[in-house]
């Protein structure tokens, strides 16, 4: 059920009931094939989205034309919130990785919601989980080695990304070329960082996959 998977996100999960419930009886089903776009940077705010099957990944145009994910949205998360707030258009294109199902909060269910003080709160406190994020990541790209830098998104993907779960889980469904443009690294200079992980036995590099074999040795890697 939709719930069931929304309350795996500590976000959501931590609403008051009522909250959740309206939540959910003011949103519309969405679905998306495999490279169908939810929306495109420079479009005008739809909505509040939740993911409820398959994955979504945030990107833009880099100036050489190269695509950039800056993020993975996976089952159980809410996202979109910004322009919403700010009525400015999209920041990034939100595209499906494959076949999958969301929910939409109208702007107008959302902005209801916003009078109420509990929820207004909420989304205040996912804003701020998110800009720590994003400075976080703005440290590992201007401070970290390269190494580091894998380590670290290698254990947020664990994570679930944007969903930032409390629980780390073993096998993060990523494939090298997506990992390389999330980190804005070529695919032959992750290749190696990863190949060196697998060495010291804090990874194993499978199919379209990457699993986690030992936290401790994949963060004393870094």
């Amino acid at each position: 059920m939709p719930s069931a998977i929304l309350l795996a996100n500590p976000w959501y999960a931590a609403l008051p009931a009522d909250v959740r419930a309206a939540m959910l009886d003011g949103a519309e089903p969405v679905r998306l094939r495999r490279g169908e776009m939810l929306f495109r940077q420079g479009d005008a705010p739809g909505g509040l989205y939740a993911v409820l099957r398959g994955s979504l990944k945030v990107s833009t145009l880099r100036e050489d034309g190269r695509e950039a994910i800056l993020g993975v949205i996976e089952p159980g998360t809410w996202f979109g919130e910004i322009s919403l707030i700010d009525s400015l258009p999209r920041t990034h294109d939100a595209t499906a990785i494959g076949a999958s199902e969301l929910l939409v909060l109208p702007h107008e269910a959302f902005h209801a919601l916003m009078e109420r003080p509990v929820f207004a709160r909420a989304v205040a406190s996912l804003l701020a989980t998110r800009l720590r994020m994003m400075y976080s990541m703005m440290e590992d790209a201007t401070l970290r080695s390269t190494r580091a830098r894998v380590v670290r998104r290698l254990l947020l993907l664990a994570r679930g990304d944007a969903a930032m779960a409390s629980a780390v889980r073993p096998r993060i469904p990523v494939s090298q070329e997506a990992l390389a443009m999330m980190l804005g690294i070529s695919r032959q200079t992750l290749s190696k960082e990863l190949k060196q992980l697998e060495a010291l036995g804090a990874i194993h590099i499978g199919y379209r996959c990457i699993e986690l074999l030992s936290g401790t040795a994949l963060r004393d890697a870094a």
